[in-house]
């Protein structure tokens, strides 16, 4: 199991708990005005907030939404670093996403899963809010490498790098699929299943694991 940091403190977790509040607001009205209907200005009004300090917390209106974008990340790598030592590097990682996808409830919120699924389905049409997603997924990568590290103390740190960036375009790509399936609900594929499909194709010969049937 990896170590837990320190908790944070009492201040850092209110200045999370704004930077999420005002990530929720932007979301929410990206999804009823879209990008050109949406200002900073907008977002700070709603957020009851002024538009000084909204731009203490975020540089652009796009950039106010990447901590609600990095809220499934966290619980997934949370998830993956409480793994009981001694468990396979491919499974520890294919179970740690397939929980954290299907129970969006616990990762993040069934709501901020939704405003999720409508943020991801805007990048096809704002380049600003795409480089957004794809920074938080950048980051994710990085920040995944030490659990990996610690999960795996014995692998050369370059392959680890090549099992953080599978899993994450595992997870990236299945995300991305399930906000932008226009298909009948009933004949989607869940981000879960997608995410465990995915992963265990890339990682065939990564992590030690065998082939698998999706």
């Amino acid at each position: 199991m990896v170590p837990v940091s320190e908790t944070p403190s009492l201040t850092e977790r209110r200045r999370h708990a704004t930077r999420l509040e005002i990530a929720r607001t932007a979301a929410r009205l990206f999804t009823e005005h879209g990008a050109t209907g949406t200002t900073a200005e907008a977002i700070a009004a709603t957020a009851g907030i002024g538009l000084r300090t909204f731009y203490r917390y975020s540089r652009t209106k796009e950039d106010a939404v990447a901590p609600l974008l990095t809220v499934g990340g966290d619980a997934w790598r949370a998830r993956l670093a409480a793994t009981p030592a001694g468990t396979p590097l491919h499974r520890a990682i294919e179970e740690a996403i397939a929980e954290s996808l299907r129970e969006p409830s616990q990762a993040s919120g069934d709501d901020d899963f939704a405003w999720v699924r409508g943020l991801l389905a805007a990048t096809r049409d704002d380049p600003a809010l795409a480089a957004v997603w794809a920074r938080v997924n950048q980051d994710s990568e990085a920040r995944l490498l030490p659990i990996l590290a610690a999960l795996a103390p014995d692998a050369d740190r370059r392959h680890l790098r090549v099992v953080a960036a599978a899993a994450t375009a595992a997870i990236r790509v299945a995300l991305e699929s399930w906000a932008l399936d226009d298909a009948p609900a009933d004949d989607q594929i869940p981000p879960a299943d997608l995410a465990v499909r995915l992963w265990r194709a890339l990682s065939v010969g990564l992590t030690g694991s065998e082939p698998a049937t999706p």
